[in-house]
């Protein structure tokens, strides 16, 4: 037993000496691999796809980072964690046998909770471009996050349902999924201060994979509620969706980051309208966002594959915009090391990322001691004839 310890610690400081410069790897290669921890198949392929997009975007625009007068290539190396939490683990191993600096992903918060110790025990730090929920960097001082955090969303939705006067809520979760459960759990504690007063009338939960939902929404049609918050997948949407208004529930229907993906709008039609999300990024926001937006529609259109994993539209999709901010934010880390040191190690890269100051297309990013970006701010939008539209800026005064 005590054999096996050792080589694992032997294993791990070979891969945080080496990975800068890729373990194994002679120093003339001048490669540094990042790794991409996204889904590409699985209950969130919609939203990692699109997240891998804008990754990749930013690799094309900087493929390269110099220390010391020395160019390195920076090599992307893609895993794909099927949007399952035990998937999760081996492909988080896959990404640290390749011998990664470091890591952007994931899309889904539950597979970056899976994910997050196995990045911790290589020493190699992970940058979550949209995973919000908390327990993604709690206790983990080599997870970090570009996005806002779902206590801050459930507030702004919250706080949005008693500016229209509803006075009720329904919340539909589902059951084993970290950021569905958390986001449901933050409105219903936002919702039901005393500052806003509502009251919770319904509080259904699902599991992955159900299609039918009428005893759900049986119960939820019987207490009449002012609106409905539904934090989920874009799969899940998409069968949840259309049978709320098929039922003949006609309550607003309230969603958070996730809903900002027009395949899923159009593959759900007439039943999407009128239902308001928050996000991260809004186009309009700074000249960086409307810049970037520019550049990633052209790069979309050069390749029909790529609007094909963009959901067969050349639309900007928040998490493209994160994906693309994560990517910058680890650039910037490893442009401030010091190269004339003999040996870099991943661990020299997490402490740069706690240094960081960069301005990104989604707002100013800079790590607080959590690794979480200190963000105030988040967009409404609304879906209103098969598009997004921006309704309001939120900033959260409770910081």
């Amino acid at each position: 037993m005590r054999i096996r310890k050792i080589m694992a610690i032997t294993m791990a400081a070979c891969l945080a000496v080496g990975a800068l410069a890729g373990c194994g790897k002679k120093a003339e290669d001048k490669v540094i691999k990042i790794g991409v921890f996204e889904p590409t198949t699985g209950e969130n392929s919609n939203g990692g796809k699109q997240e891998v997009l804008g990754i990749r975007y930013a690799n094309a625009i900087v493929p390269t980072v110099e220390l010391n007068g020395t160019v390195y290539n920076i090599e992307l190396v893609e895993a794909d964690n099927q949007s399952d939490k035990v998937a999760a683990v081996a492909a988080a191993e896959s990404l640290i046998a390749e011998g990664v600096a470091g890591v952007i992903g994931s899309y889904g918060s539950g597979v970056s909770n899976a994910a997050g110790q196995t990045f911790a025990d290589a020493n190699v730090p992970a940058i979550g471009a949209s995973c919000t929920n908390p327990q993604v960097t709690a206790g983990n001082k080599y997870y970090f996050r570009t996005t806002f955090m779902d206590p801050f969303q459930g507030r702004v939705i919250a706080s949005y349902a008693a500016e229209q006067g509803y006075r009720t809520a329904a919340v539909i979760s589902q059951n084993g999924d970290d950021y569905s459960t958390g986001i449901a759990a933050y409105f219903r504690q936002a919702f039901t201060d005393e500052k806003i007063g509502g009251k919770v009338v319904a509080d259904e939960a699902y599991h992955a994979g159900e299609t039918e939902f009428d005893e759900i929404l049986q119960k939820i049609q019987k207490t009449n509620p002012d609106c409905i918050f539904l934090p989920c997948s874009t799969a899940m949407a998409e069968v949840l969706l259309p049978q709320i208004r098929e039922s003949g529930i006609t309550a607003p229907v309230l969603a958070a980051d996730t809903w900002e993906n027009l395949s899923m709008v159009k593959a759900i039609g007439e039943a999407a309208e009128g239902v308001v999300f928050s996000s991260p990024f809004e186009v309009s926001a700074t000249t960086q966002a409307k810049t970037f937006v520019r550049g990633f529609q052209s790069y979309l259109r050069q390749n029909a594959e790529r609007i094909a994993l963009n959901g067969g539209t050349d639309e900007v999709a928040a998490v493209s915009a994160l994906g693309y901010d994560a990517y910058m934010t680890m650039v910037t880390a490893l442009e401030s090391l010091d190269g004339t040191k003999d040996v870099l190690t991943s661990v020299d890269l997490r402490n740069a990322l706690y240094e960081v100051d960069y301005e990104g297309v989604t707002g100013d990013i800079s790590f607080d001691d959590n690794g979480d970006a200190i963000r105030d701010t988040a967009y409404l939008k609304q879906i209103q004839n098969g598009k997004f539209v921006f309704l309001k800026k939120q900033v959260d005064e409770t910081e």
